[in-house]
């Protein structure tokens, strides 16, 4: 059985597609730029905020312009991360269900850390967890599994009894990389990333992992 379950944050527990597009073209406009499709934002989501500023200016942009750019969105999304961000759909309702059966549980992002547990505690959900760990927490992002194995050691657990869940392959890559079992959510920012590779457990709702997770089957189905 799981005893520690590792959630991915935006795209599995939050929606925050519109903030972060929202955040990516001020910095753009910032910068001088035309604004971006929300989809095409969207897809740069997932490897962290340097990452996804570099995606949004493009191969052409300067190291210089990159931090720039990364300074301003950073600053601007400080101020709006919870303009629009919400917790999607039966996640606040799987979490107490998990919690109440003795579950622990983390968030592993690539976000910044501090971001990431403001808005935990904006929405009332940071409670749930014993640890939140960020994009700037070690040394490594995801899909390195340094994360992982600190949660793993801090919780006292295997990774047999370890459950990362994400939205992309970058989670399902990491949960690989630390040889843990892993469950895919089909609603977030990257569902069509799923595939390869492939989670141990897709499913299209938190809740349908909550009764997985709690339910008589120990093995992956």
């Amino acid at each position: 059985m799981f005893e520690l379950l590792i959630f991915d944050l935006d795209g599995t527990l939050i929606d925050s597609k519109l903030d972060l597009a929202h955040a990516v073209n001020a910095t753009r406009a910032h910068m001088g730029m035309t604004p971006l499709d929300h989809e095409r934002v969207y897809s740069y989501v997932g490897n962290g905020a340097p990452v996804l500023i570099r995606r949004a200016l493009g191969e052409a942009a300067t190291e210089l312009q990159v931090q720039e750019a990364l300074e301003f969105f950073l600053e601007y999304y400080r101020e709006h991360y919870l303009d629009y961000t919400t917790l999607y759909p039966g996640v606040r309702e799987a979490l107490d269900r998990l919690r109440a059966a003795g579950k622990r549980m983390a968030v592993l992002t690539n976000k910044p850390v501090r971001i990431s547990k403001a808005i935990m505690e904006g929405l009332n959900v940071g409670a749930h967890f014993f640890q939140v760990y960020g994009g700037n927490s070690f040394d490594l992002k995801k899909p390195n599994p340094v994360g992982v194995e600190a949660l793993m050691r801090e919780a006292g657990v295997t990774a047999a009894e370890t459950l990362m869940i994400g939205d992309s392959s970058v989670d399902i890559q990491t949960a690989r990389n630390a040889g843990i079992a892993s469950c895919g959510v089909t609603y977030g920012f990257q569902p069509e990333t799923l595939g390869d590779p492939a989670p141990d457990k897709l499913v299209d709702r938190m809740e349908d992992m909550a009764a997985w997770v709690l339910g008589a089957n120990t093995a992956i189905a």
